[in-house]
């Protein structure tokens, strides 16, 4: 159940949200895992687990596009494209249905969870993405293994919609499945699909009135921000030190959480 009237947080908590979203903007840009330091930020400054997982979703959604536009020459054919995206928006609009229909004690349970899911997907990336690379593809674009990309998909899409974080990783697996071998054909087309399940959840969100709208857009500015901050530090920090350091911050993020929600 959507709650009728979310209240604000105090306005002081306000800067703690748009600080964290500049940090998630500026991973999501070089390694991936921002929602791993946004999701806990909402749930800590006061905002129920619920609320928070959609307007994290409607906050981050806006730093995605540029991740599309950066690798639009590096699309793949239409066909493959239409393949993927219908059950990502199907299993988008199941996802977010599913969270705000999940009553608000069950998400508390689940939400540590998650963010420890997000972040072993989050720590396993890099190995996988190198494996591709180098022609590790597992399917070979038969209609079996066809089939098979498209269920994954889907479910990739309702864990999406539900919470979002880690699905980038998921979605290589899928394209891996469909035998798609050029890692940044498989980047383009993985930014797409992430565009198309946060963008149909954000809808789905925003009709229900389950986004608290001040968070959502200093959300929305500190994720550009820091996505363009990144182009600059990018390479003097390095993928793999940001990478490192927010895996540490979601193993701590998923264990507060814990200890928040069974305290």
């Amino acid at each position: 159940m959507v709650p009728a009237v979310l209240s604000a947080v105090a306005p002081w908590k306000h800067g703690v949200v748009l600080v964290a979203a500049v940090a998630g903007g500026f991973v999501n840009s070089i390694a991936g895992g921002g929602s791993l330091l946004t999701f806990p930020t909402l749930v800590w400054v006061g905002i129920p687990p619920v609320a928070a997982s959609a307007t994290n979703t409607v906050g981050l959604w806006p730093g995605s596009v540029g991740g599309v536009v950066g690798f639009r020459r590096h699309l793949p054919e239409r066909r493959i494209i239409l393949l993927l995206g219908v059950p990502s928006l199907f299993g988008g609009i199941l996802g977010a249905v599913l969270l705000l229909r999940t009553p608000q004690h069950v998400f508390e349970g689940l939400a540590p969870v998650l963010v420890f899911l997000a972040t072993v997907l989050l720590a396993v990336q890099e190995p996988l993405s190198k494996r591709i690379s180098r022609g590790g593809a597992v399917g070979d674009g038969s209609p079996g293994f066809a089939t098979a990309a498209v269920v994954f998909q889907f479910l990739v899409g309702v864990y999406g919609g539900f919470f979002g974080a880690g699905i980038g990783i998921m979605m290589l697996a899928a394209l891996a499945i469909l035998g798609l071998t050029d890692i940044h054909e498989m980047n383009a087309l993985k930014n797409l699909l992430a565009i198309v399940i946060n963008g149909v959840a954000a809808v789905y969100f925003v009709t229900q009135g389950a986004v608290l709208w001040t968070d959502a857009a200093l959300m929305a500015v500190g994720s550009i921000a820091g996505g363009l901050a990144a182009a600059a530090l990018a390479h003097r920090l390095g993928r793999r030190l940001v990478r490192q350091a927010v895996i540490a911050i979601g193993i701590a993020a998923s264990i507060s959480l814990l200890l928040k929600f069974v305290g």
